[in-house]
This record gives structure tokens, sequence and C-alpha cells, in this order.
């Protein structure tokens, strides 16, 4: 006979659902202010963000020319394959972190998975890049990037690796575990998220991220990104 307990959820399982909650409201996505998902379109739920920046504001790292294809085609077309999923169903009107977790490991719901967490995770690309970002990251990020990694030049060095060695197409990103910071890369539309962990800073490693400006050369495009793009105020904001 099962204990009574057997089927309650575990402390991972809780902490899950408790950050794919947050994420669709003020903790992750809602701190920089941008407007988000709750805008109505016309017809479908609106998925998707507006940049943070203009489609100019990377270069050169990034040409506007590749920022209107990644954000404009891809990342639009995720946001609206999501709506179009949900529309007419009892998930019209849900969060994108609700529809992650409602649909994550779900044979009959790949497909929404897929296009729910890539609309999310690029939206959390984006935050993760800012004009003439890089540099050193403030005081407090410092401190606990060298607890967990030693330097800051040593982070970079490990999510560099992480992100160059993600086989075909991925993510890299900086999470919080609990207390603990670490580095992990997911393939395809996998986040986080649906691990219980807390999303800090991303790195989009699809070919569509980088290939106009850097064709197959993925290491010079991270190692620019880390240098000269990466958004550490958005890292300790999530933090926080």
């Amino acid at each position: 006979m099962k204990s009574p307990d057997q089927h309650a959820p575990s402390a991972r399982q809780t902490n899950r659902r408790s950050l794919l909650l947050a994420a669709g409201g003020a903790l992750i996505l809602g701190a920089t202010g941008l407007p988000f998902a709750a805008r109505a379109a016309s017809q479908h739920q609106n998925f998707l963000p507006d940049l943070p920046y203009a489609l100019d504001a990377l270069d050169p790292v990034l040409s506007a020319n590749t920022l209107g294809y990644h954000y404009g085609k891809h990342h639009k077309a995720y946001a609206d394959n999501t709506a179009k999923l949900i529309a007419g169903t009892p998930q019209e009107g849900q969060s994108l972190a609700q529809l992650i977790a409602a649909s994550a490991g779900k044979a009959d719901q790949v497909a929404l998975f897929n296009n729910a967490a890539q609309t999310w995770n690029h939206s959390f690309y984006w935050q993760s890049l800012r004009p003439r970002g890089g540099g050193e990251p403030p005081a407090e990020l410092r401190q606990r990037l060298e607890a967990a990694f030693g330097s800051t030049a040593n982070f970079k060095k490990e999510f560099a690796s992480a992100a160059t060695t993600q086989f075909g197409s991925g993510w890299a990103w900086l999470v919080a575990d609990g207390d603990r910071l670490k580095i992990i890369k997911t393939g395809n539309a996998d986040t986080p998220l649906t691990a219980g962990l807390k999303p800090l800073l991303a790195i989009d490693v699809w070919e569509h991220a980088y290939y106009l400006d850097y064709q197959n050369r993925r290491a010079d495009y991270v190692n620019a990104v880390l240098d000269k793009l990466i958004n550490w105020e958005f890292a300790l904001r999530n933090l926080g």
C-alpha cells in the first residue's frame, strides 16, 4: 500500500511551479517595466513584447539586419504560433509561463511547448543584451560570480564554453539554483524554468541569432556578446 504522502509534490516540483508562476509576473520578465504579453491583439493574444532598444542599437556586434530577421521573423513566428495554438481553447488567456508549465513533457502538447518556450526564451534573451553592455558587473553580482566561478573572467570563459559547445540549436544560461549560481545549456526550446531553476542571463545559439553577421563563427559571436552587450544589471535584478 502506498503511504499517504507518496503523491505529495517534491521540493523541486514545488520550486519549479513557483518559478514558472513568478516568470509570468514581475520577478523576471516584468523587472524591466517593458510592455509584455498582456497587450491584446485584434484576433489573437499577443505574446510579442517590444524590443527594449532600436533594431540598430546593438551594432556593430549584432546588425539591424540580424535583429530584423531574428526578432521580426523568428521571434514573431513563435509568438504568433503560440496564440494560434491556444485560440478558442481553455488555455486562451493564460500567460506564457502557465502554457509552458501545462505543456512541458506532454507528447500531445509538443507544438505548444516549443512555441511558448521559444517565445519566452527570446523575450528573456533580448533583455540579457543592452547597448554598451559588457564590462565589469555590479559589485553585488561580481561577488556572487566570484564565489561560484572564482572570478568574472572564469565565469565568462565557462559561459562561452557552454554556448559554443551546445551541439546544434539551443541556449546557454546563467541560473540560480537556490543560493548557488550555475551555468547550464539547453537544446532547442528547453528552458530552465521547467527544471525549477531561476534564469539570470541567456545567450541564444540558434544559428538565426548570429549567422547573418558571423556565419559559422559561433565563438566570435558569443565572445562579442559577453564583452560588449551582456546586461549585468538585468542579471542582478533577476537575482534579487
